[in-house]
């Protein structure tokens, strides 16, 4: 998926049957590969992400090269891509490792990845995979978190015949008010209880940009499950983050709560070191103090700010 929206995807579709097991497919109606590119995809961390190999300017959310070669190492897997104003598309087939030739196939614009038979090449690593609804569960929480961050692409989800996420792309209207486009995906995706008792968060220091939503303290959550935190529109679960915003919240809530946030870090992709955690979840901050003191600061100006408003919903449980 982190692929498709490298590509310029407009929509993207995933499919999975046993939670992936059996089968998953993503497709993209991206600017697709040409048969050579096929072919590099899965060597070895080859990337075409990396100008320069300049690992401190990345600006992709993909960029090592190693998700595709390792996933058909230990799977069938199959890539089908046409590239815009080519007459045909191309089919590269791998079976746990052993590529073939690309061949013409029949495909709109776009790529389409399938994997089939998870680690039948590894059968001990399939004791290792949970139960097919919990696998379906991470797989949406992994869709869900890749739609707060971009609202501009549609993004649906099927499972065993079911669709579990549907989320339409924004308006072009909406897009051109990024607060907006943002804001009306995560109603979607959180409930029109946030969207309704959220406060607009922007604030700038030093090249560094936070935007997003904080909820008022009086929607909280027993756990911090519905925080989210990106980074240049990458998802992470970062303590740093993750510890500067509860500092924020220090002052209005018991020890026991936690506040619903969604917040987007912004900055030169130099300032900042992606490729610290092999599933890219953690950032390292060349200036750590100064990105703690922005999200405490412009949380807790906001929040200071809304003091006077209690969330509508505990408002009318009261009554």
């Amino acid at each position: 998926v982190e692929n498709a929206i490298d590509a310029g995807a407009h929509r993207i579709v995933v499919s999975l049957k046993e939670g992936g097991r059996t089968f998953l497919s993503v497709v993209d109606d991206g600017v697709g590969m040409t048969p050579d590119e096929l072919v590099l995809a899965v060597e070895r961390h080859c990337t075409s992400k990396l100008p320069d190999d300049d690992l401190d300017d990345i600006r992709t959310l993909g960029f090592r090269g190693e998700a595709l070669p390792s996933i058909a190492s230990v799977s069938r897997m199959a890539i089908t891509s046409r590239p815009a104003g080519a007459e045909t598309a191309w089919c590269l087939e791998i079976d746990g490792g052993a590529k073939g030739e690309p061949h013409p196939a029949a495909h709109p614009f776009g790529t389409r990845v399938e994997v089939r038979d998870l680690f039948f090449a590894t059968p001990a690593r399939l004791k290792f995979l949970k139960e097919p609804r919990t696998e379906s569960g991470h797989v949406a929480d992994a869709l869900r978190r890749l739609a707060m961050a971009h609202p501009a692409i549609g993004f649906r989800l099927d499972s065993d015949e079911r669709t579990l996420i549907d989320l339409p792309a924004a308006a072009p209207s909406l897009i051109e008010k990024a607060g907006e486009a943002r804001l009306a995906r995560l109603g979607a995706i959180m409930g029109r209880e946030f969207a309704d008792n959220a406060v607009a968060i922007d604030a700038n220091r030093e090249g560094f940009r936070l935007s997003g939503f904080a909820g008022l303290p009086t929607l909280n959550r027993p756990t911090s499950q519905h925080q989210y935190l990106f980074v240049n529109g990458r998802p992470v679960r970062d303590r740093l983050l993750q510890g500067a915003l509860r500092a924020a919240y220090a002052d209005f809530l018991a020890r026991d709560r936690h506040p619903a946030a969604v917040l987007y870090l912004d900055l030169d992709p130099v300032l900042v070191d992606v490729n610290v955690h092999p599933a890219k979840a953690e950032v390292r901050f060349r200036d750590p103090a100064l990105v703690r003191g922005l999200i405490v600061g412009a949380l807790r100006h906001v929040l200071a700010g809304a003091g006077h408003r209690a969330s509508t919903t505990v408002a009318g449980a009261a009554l």
